[in-house]
């Protein structure tokens, strides 16, 4: 199947008992048994339940993976991956990260005897550099939250390539419309559902998909062992935000490139970060490994004022200004003070996140009252 086939077909099947197009919504714990031990595949809802069986195959299907999994956060998810670790295992990961991926690395699981080292991905030779004998995982995010920097997965994978080291990449802002890394080599595909697949602002998810079915086994038994699964109605929710991910998507990006080239055009603006356009450092680098450039934009301001950010921000009206990103509502954010408030303040300026930077989630509505929008939020 094409990929617009797949968001819809992929993995499915109609329901077996009334044939129902849509999957129901399972809303059980448990399955009866036909004799102890003996079932029809499903025992009790933690280990597997058909509505979420249902989203898993999707997802395996989209990023052309063997196994997807489904999980309560996509936090929830990236904790599943690190737990594939054992004490004393080295992680190398893009120095710019999402705010909770960064606080669980440092807050969470270095006291669990895991060793993070955070590298600029930008130059893929410095991974090489820092690997050991210890290293288990390298985790990247490409484009990255909220710098939009990319990071060539091919080469990551090249480095790893028989060494023992899974390659992980949360795939959270390009999506499998403009982006699959497992195609690319990746050993494991993490997303925050609660952004592009479920495409609504009304569901909390994320998603795991793995390379081949002997990790993803090893992964459903820590998610089955652990318990963060996703219930079946909010997979049902993503679910069908799938079947529209990649008329969303391209609208993303339409809308996206629209706002990019506004902002790059304004006399207000410093820089614009956005894949998309040839002043892009990575330009190249996003033309040969994703579809299109999506739909999320970050630029910074002449003044170099956080206090022009915040005031732009409280101007704006069809652009809501909240957390998150990926819905079909238009979203701005101030990383400093939002999603990356996590991060210290010394490592923020290290990485280039100033106080001045404004993050956009761009979504579909018509790209004239978006500009309209950002026009009045400058006056």
């Amino acid at each position: 199947m094409n990929f617009n086939t797949k968001v819809i077909h992929g993995g499915q099947h109609h329901e077996s008992a009334t044939g129902s197009v849509n999957v129901p919504v399972f809303l059980t714990s448990t399955f009866a048994q036909k004799s102890p031990g003996v079932h029809s595949g499903y025992e009790y809802s933690r280990a597997a339940n058909p509505t979420r069986q249902a989203l898993e195959d999707s997802l395996a299907s989209i990023e052309n993976g063997a196994r997807g999994l489904a999980f309560g956060s996509g936090l929830a998810a990236i904790d599943c991956v690190l737990k594939l670790l054992n004490p004393g295992d080295e992680v190398v990961a893009v120095d710019d990260l999402y705010g909770g991926t960064y606080r669980m690395f440092t807050r969470l699981f270095e006291k669990y005897q895991l060793k993070f080292t955070f590298v600029n991905f930008d130059d893929v030779s410095k991974i090489a550099d820092v690997i050991t004998d210890k290293t288990k995982l390298i985790w990247v995010e490409t484009p990255t939250n909220p710098l939009m920097k990319l990071v060539d997965i091919k080469d990551v994978v090249e480095i790893a390539k028989g060494k023992d080291i899974l390659v992980a990449v949360d795939n959270t802002f390009a999506t499998p419309y403009l982006q699959r890394p497992i195609d690319l080599g990746a050993d494991i595909v993490m997303h925050s559902a609660t952004k592009y697949l479920g495409g609504h602002s009304d569901v909390i998810a994320g998603a795991l998909i793995a390379k081949d079915a002997e990790l993803g086994e090893k992964l459903h038994f820590i998610q089955f062992a652990s318990g963060g699964i996703l219930g079946p109605h909010d997979s049902y929710l993503v679910l069908r935000g799938i079947k529209t991910l990649a008329l969303r998507v391209q609208r993303h990006s339409e809308n996206g490139m629209a706002v990019a080239k506004y902002l790059e055009s304004h006399p207000a603006v410093a820089q614009v970060i956005y894949p998309g356009l040839e002043s892009h450092p990575q330009y190249e680098l996003a033309k040969s490994q994703m579809k299109d450039f999506g739909g999320m934009v970050s630029f910074t301001f002449k003044s170099g004022k956080k206090e022009d950010a915040i005031k732009f921000l409280e101007k704006v009206k069809v652009f809501t200004l909240a957390e998150s990103l990926g819905g079909v509502e238009s979203l701005a954010n101030h990383p400093a003070l939002m999603t990356h408030a996590s991060i210290p303040a010394e490592k923020r300026a290290e990485l280039g996140i100033t106080d001045d930077l404004v993050r956009l989630s761009v979504g579909i509505e018509d790209a004239e009252d978006l500009i309209a929008d950002l026009e009045r939020a400058f006056s």
